[in-house]
């Protein structure tokens, strides 16, 4: 089976194998892609059943020469603009970011009808809305974070619902202004660059926020650095050391037990295969890598030395000193000062002109997500524009053991599309991507449909950590990609293969002997013996046609010659602005930008105020009803997880790479076992 996946999302990078498990035609192929995000920054302001096989199939079944009619009718879109030279000298086209509206965020005071309308809905609010005057948002950022919405029972942190709660904050009289607690992430730079922006966003509203930090990466400083203030308790962590990538391999490891994997490689940095085959990094793989970790570090260095009007050497420098002691980042003035949380809260105190024998009021971010955009004037506008959210793994139908709320159903989602289509409510659709892809045949049919729709209203496709394999796929269907800066996109190539396992075998004493009929029925079936050269070249020559019917529909959805395409393909990943640079990205930004170009696209005026109307409602688990912890939930939906993935025997699948870009934060030795397993888990 075949799938598309992205990224995970940390700040090392990992590669990931797959294998398919029981595979239903005899050919099948392995598609990757990937991607991440930063944004401007802002001054500091002081207030398988069938273990063997790793086989998937094609995209498609079309002819490479031709595409079919249907295809062609709905596959428009304009030509790049602007050209820039590559490594070798090649030009790429590359992009117009005036073309496109900003989407930055403008503060608007209320005038007196609206603030009065806004009083007497908060009148009128359920209890649950209630938030008294003067009260602080307090919100805790830490863990993973997911780009789809969370039910009331949920424990996870939900990015629209924290980016939400941001806005909502800085037009709500009852917030005085926000304590933000960060501690480790699990999330990508793109959920991290959203986050920031938000903040530099909340600080045009003139209230405070005020930044905790207790243990702290180049993440969490990230986020920490927009603040007004930033404190830190004396025995915080800080580990400013830098970025790290890294790449296992399990060649040596297969070689001993004797298992032999017979991987097709199209692309020539196409590396999913690498993990398997390889003892080392390849140069390749090294050359990209190194390119994706120069991209992340220097944007980093870049974004803090503007926040704190330094120069970028120095930045380096200090995190090159490998500086750990607390009050020494306060004197270098890395973090405002060196308080404990209860010291925090007397200062708020005394900000808000508390008296110090009452209690500071505050409201978490769970309870104030309850509280409706409608109450606070933010919502209730005639135009509508829709999001759909596509974030996790892609299925073609939902398993008997999955999750309700995990990954993307290609048969629900399609009948969300549809419905969108015919529906005459939407001005325009935003899709957000955060997936690593899937089912290949699921992508496809799933491509399709956003065609269809974009043939009748403005779509645009909106990027978060990943959009990979299955998730570009989807993306390509839209009239404009909108990418993070560091969002990892492209991986266009594919790898196929198989395991022979006639030395492990032998050492282990078990035979296998196979009755076929057909010339290539054994193909897939014979994991006891290596491919015969009449069953190898058939393997090769269906990796090829998997290659170019990829990189000929990227083409053609890119409005590329295929000659163009192939120099940025080859299995290559690139940053949301490198991947801008050459057209396989129109814009850079995050949410807000794609609804801006949504609303261009719709001929409404950017001055408009419009309803965005989330589609993807979340669900809720038996676990979260019962409160059963977050612990519990998130082993039964990765249980369930991979139990789907086993049991998708009879579908075609195509997964991208598992780069990881992951700072390693003085992790323990339980998880780094931990995430040991979850890679190799995640590899089968």
């Amino acid at each position: 089976m075949a799938q598309l996946l992205p990224t995970s999302r940390f700040t090392s990078i990992h590669q990931h194998a797959t294998r398919s498990t029981k595979c239903p035609p005899p050919l099948s192929v392995y598609y990757s892609l990937i991607p991440l995000h930063l944004k401007k920054p802002h001054s500091f302001l002081h207030k398988n059943r069938n273990f063997p096989r790793f086989l998937t199939r094609a995209f498609d079944t079309e002819s490479d020469e031709k595409l079919s009619d249907d295809y062609q009718k709905i596959e428009g879109g304009g030509g790049r603009e602007g050209e820039m030279v590559g490594d070798n000298g090649s030009s790429f086209s590359g992009f117009d970011d005036d073309k496109y509206p900003s989407g930055e965020f403008l503060y608007r005071e209320y005038n007196l009808w609206e603030s009065l309308v806004v009083k007497f809905r908060m009148l009128v609010a359920w209890p649950w809305e209630r938030v008294k005057k003067g009260s602080v948002l307090v919100m805790k950022i830490r863990g993973e974070i997911s780009d789809q919405l969370k039910s009331r029972f949920s424990s996870g942190l939900s990015l629209p619902q924290i980016c939400e709660n941001f806005i909502k904050a800085a037009y709500d009289p009852r917030i005085s202004g926000i304590y933000l607690h960060i501690e480790p992430l699990s999330c990508g730079w793109g959920k991290t660059e959203e986050i920031r922006r938000h903040i530099l966003d909340f600080k045009k509203s003139g209230k405070f926020i005020v930044g905790y930090v207790p243990a702290c990466g180049e993440k969490e400083y990230y986020i920490g650095s927009a603040c007004e203030e930033l404190y830190a308790p004396a025995s915080a962590y800080f580990q400013l050391y830098g970025l790290t990538v890294q790449a296992s391999f399990l060649g040596g490891v297969l070689e001993k037990i004797g298992v032999e994997p017979q991987v097709q490689r199209i692309g020539k940095y196409k590396s999913a295969g690498d993990q398997l085959t390889r003892k080392n990094i390849s140069d390749e793989n090294r050359e990209m890598l190194t390119a994706l970790l120069d991209n992340i570090y220097a944007n980093w260095v870049e974004k803090i030395s503007l926040e704190k009007g330094k120069k970028k050497e120095d930045i380096e420098n200090f995190i090159d000193e490998g500086v750990y002691e607390v009050e020494r980042l306060k004197e270098d003035g890395w973090i405002t000062d060196i308080k404990y949380d209860d010291e925090v809260m007397s200062l708020l105190k005394e900000r808000l002109a508390i008296p110090s024998s009452k209690n500071l009021p505050t409201v978490d971010y769970r309870k104030y997500s309850r509280v409706k955009k409608w109450t606070l004037g933010l919502t209730g506008f005639r135009d509508q524009i829709a999001i759909i959210r596509a974030s996790g793994s892609i299925s073609r139908v939902r398993g008997p053991l999955s999750a309700s709320s995990s990954g993307i159903v290609a048969e629900q989602f399609i009948e969300k599309i549809r419905s969108v289509r015919e529906s005459k409510r939407y001005k325009a659709v935003v899709l957000r991507i955060d997936s690593p892809g899937g089912d290949a045949l699921a992508s496809d049919l799933m491509w399709r449909e956003i065609k269809l729709l974009a043939a009748s209203k403005p779509v645009v496709a909106s990027m978060a950590d990943v959009a990979a394999s299955g998730g570009y796929y989807m993306a390509m269907a839209a009239q404009t990609i909108v990418a993070e800066n560091l969002t990892l996109t492209g991986s266009i190539g594919v790898v196929t293969g198989k395991f022979n396992l006639e030395k492990l075998y032998e050492r282990i004493g078990f035979n296998k002997e196979i009755i076929s009929r057909g010339r290539y029925a054994e193909l897939t079936a014979a994991e006891q013996r290596p491919f015969r050269a009449d069953e190898a070249e058939l393997f090769a020559k269906s990796a090829q046609s998997a290659y170019r019917s990829f990189r000929d529909k990227a083409a053609s959805s890119r409005s590329m010659t295929v000659d163009k395409m192939e120099e940025v393909a080859q299995g290559r990943v690139w940053t949301g602005n490198d991947a801008a640079a050459r057209g396989l990205v129109d814009a850079v930004g995050g949410l807000s930008r794609a609804v801006a170009i949504a609303k261009q696209k719709a001929n409404l005026p950017l001055d408009k105020q419009v309803t965005l109307v989330e589609l993807s409602r979340p669900s809720t688990s038996l676990p979260e009803i019962l409160g059963l912890g977050s612990t519990l939930v998130e082993a039964d939906k990765a249980f369930k997880e991979l139990l789907q993935v086993m049991a998708s025997s009879d579908v075609v699948q195509a997964r991208m790479d598992g780069i990881m870009m992951e700072q390693l934060d003085g992790a323990s030795y339980a998880n780094f076992i931990f995430r040991l397993i979850k890679d190799y888990l995640r590899s089968l």
